[in-house]
């Protein structure tokens, strides 16, 4: 029997492979401060040869002005080092509408940058005749451009979302993301729109090919989309519980949604890691150890590494799952508080 979607390394991922997909938001910092570990994983990774292209579903800013907040919290970066929900919804929107056509941007700078830089005319108003609505999240959204927007769409236009995260970490907890502000143009129109964004694998494949990479990894905080687009890309991905995920989300994560390998921080990139095995009916990873009986996960061991007792939750629990015998949640604990 396998781990049921875990992956094993015995050595360090940052040498296993050569490009690391990293998310920002959760990952390397949360809201305009830094992540303990994010620095001295990604300098280790960069030491190692892995090379780093961080991949965002924040459609708000210029890459220029990403790098700039990296390199402020010792994470040095060129702007060709990121890769933004713009940059893929502009990319979308390239596959279905020619250059030079008008197009109503409902975003920040950064998504009217990417929108021209493909060739598009940027209109504000429905009035306009936009050929496309692309939605982006930026602070400054409000109603008059919701309004324009679902008036837009309500009139043919082609409605594109740079992604459809329904919250966006900050500071001071979960702000409402641009999923939510997407949801009102939805409710407005009854138009599902198309998303550039992760879990949709576009900006990891446009990232790759800008990358010439041949091992990518994908590193993010959510399962839902950072996860998930690392699955529907068929990329390896690396879960850090820094962010919105937890460890618990993780051992009760949807098969579309599983992680490949498991780490508290950065840090995860600069070592080995373990794969659980099956033996006497428990899932055993080093010193932790689980297993699902009659519908309840039992933990036992206290290793040294707590992500250990993790990995082992997450292979009994998915094995079981596959077995039509997954866990009841709430026999399923908190982890790594």
């Amino acid at each position: 029997m396998s781990a049921a979607g875990l992956l094993g390394s015995d050595e360090p991922l940052a040498t296993r492979y050569d490009l690391a997909l990293v998310d920002l938001d959760g990952v390397a910092y949360r809201g305009h401060d830094p992540i303990d570990g994010a620095a001295e994983g990604l300098a280790g990774a960069r030491a190692a040869g892995m090379r780093l292209v961080f991949v965002t579903n924040n459609a708000s800013r210029e890459p220029e002005a990403v790098a700039e907040q990296l390199s402020g919290l010792d994470i040095p970066t060129q702007a060709a080092e990121v890769m933004t929900a713009a940059q893929a919804a502009a990319e979308l929107l390239a596959t279905r509408v020619p250059a030079g056509e008008p197009v109503l941007v409902v975003g920040g700078a950064g998504l009217h940058t990417a929108v021209r830089a493909k060739g598009y005319r940027v209109v504000a108003s429905a009035d306009d005749a936009p050929v496309a609505v692309v939605q982006g999240y930026a602070a400054e959204v409000g109603w008059p451009q919701l309004a324009e927007a679902a008036y837009a769409v309500q009139r043919g236009a082609w409605h594109v979302a740079s992604n459809l995260d329904l919250s966006l970490p900050t500071a001071r907890g979960f702000a409402p993301g641009n999923g939510a502000l997407v949801g009102a143009v939805r409710a407005a129109t009854g138009v599902e729109p198309a998303s550039a964004g992760k879990p949709s694998p576009t900006m990891y494949r446009l990232a790759v090919d800008r990358a010439g990479a041949a091992r990518p990894l994908v590193v993010g905080d959510r399962l839902d989309t950072d996860l998930a687009g690392a699955r529907a890309g068929d990329i390896p991905g690396l879960h850090v519980l820094t962010g919105v995920s937890t460890a618990r989300d993780a051992v009760l994560a949807l098969p579309g949604e599983r992680p490949h390998y498991l780490g508290q921080d950065l840090r995860a990139l600069l070592v080995p890691h373990p794969l659980p095995v099956l033996d006497g009916g428990w899932w055993t990873c080093r010193g932790a150890a689980a297993r699902v009986a009659a519908g309840v996960l039992e933990l036992r061991g206290e290793p040294a590494d707590p992500v250990d007792l993790v990995r082992a939750a997450c292979a009994a629990a998915w094995d079981a799952v596959d077995l039509g015998d997954g866990p009841e949640p709430a026999t399923v604990p908190e982890l790594l508080r």
